[in-house]
């Protein structure tokens, strides 16, 4: 079923915010939440110089305790209150600190808890040793990773509609046109490719365009509790990218 992009009124994460975790819609959101921005924490893990058994256990863990105690009550006031992502990082640096106190409870395990899939553990460990060459400090590298993850979510979920209407085809052949993948085919070698004209394929990767930043506006919004500020994450996405 296709995610509803554009309904910003009640965001996933103002949702858990305002529930402070009491609400099992809360709860279910901050599940979905997590599940999708795991791979940030890991690269800090990993950035920070722990094995990738010890980054996913902490990683694990910390998912494990978010998700069935009141964490959320212990969020601090401040600027940065309604970003998801800095949340998420003075969780895990807190609960890194006092790892040793909460070992068992995450070999325990239980019922609420997030799946980290082994085929996107092992791609995220790829990206990590590709990028331990360069100089980036934990807190970089996971700015750039969370900015990476917001992108891949937001092009997955404009991939999904177009599989829903059947046209998932067309959309691999697009996507390589948006700025996450420049491409230079020229426009004329695809609509011979595709058995379109060239202004039909001008008018498909525009709407393309539009519509991924439609949907990344709305996954940017689930990461704040104020939508006022999805421009300024935005443009923080961006500059991570840029480093």
């Amino acid at each position: 079923m296709a995610r509803p992009p554009t309904a910003f009124a009640t965001t996933r994460w103002s949702l858990v915010a305002r529930a402070v975790g009491t609400d099992d819609a809360a709860r279910k959101a901050l599940g979905e939440l997590l599940a999708a921005y795991w791979q940030p924490l890991y690269a800090f893990s990993r950035r920070a110089g722990r094995s990738p058994e010890d980054a996913s256990d902490l990683v694990q863990g910390l998912f494990t305790r978010l998700i069935e105690k009141d964490a959320l009550a212990q969020v601090e006031p401040g600027p940065a209150r309604g970003r998801f992502r800095s949340f998420l990082l003075r969780a895990l640096q807190h609960f890194a600190a006092n790892a040793h106190r909460h070992d068992r409870a995450a070999k325990r395990g239980g019922g609420a808890t997030v799946s980290l899939e082994a085929a996107a553990m092992t791609a995220a460990e790829a990206t990590v040793q590709r990028d331990l060459v360069t100089q980036e400090t934990p807190e970089r590298h996971f700015e750039r990773s969370w900015a990476l993850a917001v992108l891949a979510n937001a092009l997955e979920r404009v991939g999904e509609e177009f599989a829903q209407r059947g046209r998932g085809p067309l959309f691999a052949q697009l996507r390589g046109y948006l700025d996450l993948e420049p491409r230079h085919t020229p426009y004329a070698d695809l609509a011979r490719e595709l058995g379109m004209t060239e202004g039909a394929v001008k008018v498909a990767v525009h709407r393309l365009r539009e519509r991924f930043r439609t949907v990344l506006r709305a996954t940017v919004a689930e990461t704040l509790a104020n939508e006022s500020e999805i421009d300024d994450e935005i443009d923080a996405l961006l500059t991570a990218l840029q480093r």
